[in-house]
């Protein structure tokens, strides 16, 4: 693959420059969403078929994602987070921050964003961990607790809020 330039944020911005990128491993790390229907039918932005193809397939070509056969259905895929994309976990929470700091994020969307912020480099060690555990079958390290049950508790806690209110 030809690039513009040598410069390590351009190389950055050729793999994951793209909205869709970013959201496909976004909806992967955070959602859990492991096949192509649950990212497509679960999408928030509304990600069109075609385009969710592509972007899997360029993040397969990445080495971002992998895909194994789902040993419970023939024609369906398991989609996999590798090391090189659970290892963008830090700059994926400051940018959340950012966008806490700076959009108009609503709460239950952003509550992750801001457990993660506020848990620090421990909390996405321990996120990391869960990741590694999830899509790469290596066993979670004795005494990490799960980050994805507490973002959720904390999501939930949210949408509790927001239905009194």
């Amino acid at each position: 693959m030809d690039h513009r330039s040598g410069c390590p944020i351009n190389l950055a911005v050729e793999v994951l420059g793209d909205r869709w990128s970013v959201v496909v491993l976004r909806d992967m790390m955070f959602g859990n969403r492991r096949t192509f229907r649950d990212l497509h039918v679960n999408s928030l932005e509304g990600i069109a078929t075609n385009i969710l193809a592509a972007r899997l397939k360029h993040l397969e070509a990445e080495g971002l994602i992998t895909f194994a056969p789902d040993p419970g259905h023939k024609q369906k895929k398991i989609d996999s987070l590798s090391e090189k994309a659970i290892s963008l976990v830090p700059v994926l929470v400051h940018l959340g921050a950012w966008g806490l700091e700076h959009t108009p994020s609503t709460p239950e969307l952003g509550v992750r964003a801001e457990v993660l912020a506020r848990g620090g480099p421990k909390m996405w060690e321990d996120f990391m961990a869960e990741l590694r555990s999830i899509h790469l079958g290596i066993s979670m390290p004795e005494g990490v607790t799960s980050v994805c049950d507490f973002m959720q508790k904390s999501y939930e806690a949210v949408l509790n809020e927001q239905q009194k209110s």
